[in-house]
Formats: C-alpha cells, structure tokens, sequence
C-alpha cells in the first residue's frame, strides 16, 4: 500500500495549525517546515509528533523543495497551517494514491471570508503528487511541476485564507513587493496604463467572469482586494525602477 507524507510550511500558525494537524492524522508521516516562528507553532508541532525543519524564509519554492529532501513516502500532499483535510477528502486522497491513476491530483480550495465559503472564489491546485515525481519552481507563486499526468479530486479542502481585513491587505502588499522584484529582474516595466487597466481588469474577471458577486459582500470585498494588491504590484514596481522602496 502506497504511504503518505504531509508537508506544511510555517510561519507564526500557532492559532491555526492544531486543527490542520488533527486533519491529516491519517498519513502516515508529519513534516512541519518553519519559517522560525516566533510564537507556539513549533511546541505545537512537536506535541503532534511532527517532524520539523527550522530554516530561514527565502521564498516559497526554496522552502517546500527543501522539505521535500526529508520527505520518506511514496507520495507527499502540500497543505498550508490555514487549511482542512475533510473526512469525505481524506477518503478520496486514499483512494487515489492507491489507484495508480495518475501521478498527482488538483485539490479545489474555496476561500473563506467573513464567516462564509466563497465557492466562486477558489483555486484548482496541484497538491498530492507521487514524492520523486515533483519539484517547485518560483518565488512568489510558487508552481509544482510534475514528471506525468495531473487528476482532479471532487472534494473540497476547507481554507480559512484570510485572519481578517487588515492581514489580507498586508498579505497583499507582502507579495506585491515579490512579485515586483521578480517582474524588475525579468525586465518588465509598469506605465500608467498598467496602474489603470489592470486593477480593473482583475476585478471584473473575479467579480463578472467567475461569479463573485453570487458571494454576496464578502465576494465584493475580495474582488475588491484582489484588485488593490494588482495596483500595489505595479505601483511598487515603478518605485523600484526608480530606485526606491
């Protein structure tokens, strides 16, 4: 029978992580990689028999490919200290890696925001893979290139993204300044027409195109957001190209 080891990068998820860990009981190993936390996510990692890998946050890639060196399972599921393994996904996960059907599988994640499951804000993500068949590439978004073929399961994971209003706009802002310096080292410049054509642009594809506006506020809050951290991109990366930051 095919084993399971579950990676999950850290960073200050004391609040969050026990119920993350109770939901991938059934793999058969734990591996925490931490960003050095400065609050009880290590202690509590350790109290559920994790195995967990202190190292400096240098950017999301570098991190997971690391944990993946002391990964000792046939496949491995990425989840984050914020999301849920459900009863009715965790069957499915089984069922798949004992399948031989594919060689990694997309998890669906519907966001949750004030108090709700925003289904037409969610994200097909490849998160279960055979363990020798993957490595990450990126700095910000990072993405899991596979050597072979990608399913998809039907069950949802539950994902509480974002701890309130004033953290999913420092997010934002955090990975606007990644983004910008990716996009400064590959040369692109940001113009007025970016810092008008693209925040809008955003908004209209999460609010119109995928349905956000079927998520009542909270969906218009997010698109919203989403279109802020857009305008944030390129008006940072204007301050770099102008050498400041």
């Amino acid at each position: 029978m095919p084993t399971l080891s579950v990676i999950i990068p850290t960073y200050n998820e004391a609040l969050y992580l026990k119920d993350a860990l109770y939901s991938v009981q059934f793999a058969d190993e734990i591996i925490v990689i931490d960003s050095l936390s400065t609050d009880e996510t290590v202690a509590i990692a350790e109290a559920h028999n994790c195995n967990v890998i202190s190292r400096k946050f240098d950017n999301f890639s570098n991190q997971k490919n690391h944990a993946l060196q002391f990964a000792t399972c046939d496949w491995v599921l990425f989840l984050d200290g914020d999301e849920r393994i459900t009863y009715q996904l965790q069957k499915e996960i089984i069922a798949a890696i004992n399948s031989g059907n594919h060689t990694a599988y997309k998890l669906n994640f519907p966001h949750f925001y004030m108090n709700r499951f925003l289904y037409h804000h969610n994200n097909d993500v490849t998160r279960l893979v055979i363990r020798e068949k993957c490595h990450f590439e990126g700095n910000v978004h990072e993405k899991l290139i596979v050597d072979g073929t990608v399913g998809q399961l039907k069950n949802k994971v539950l994902h509480y993204t974002y701890k309130g209003l004033l953290h999913y706009i420092s997010k934002k802002d955090t990975y606007a300044w990644f983004q910008a310096e990716r996009m400064l080292e590959k040369g692109k410049k940001a113009t007025y027409f970016h810092l008008a054509f693209k925040p809008m642009y955003r908004f209209f594809h999460e609010y119109i195109v995928k349905r956000g506006f079927m998520d009542g506020v909270p969906g218009l809050a997010v698109a919203g957001i989403n279109a802020y951290g857009v305008f944030s991109r390129y008006v940072k990366l204007i301050l770099l190209q102008k050498g400041i930051k």
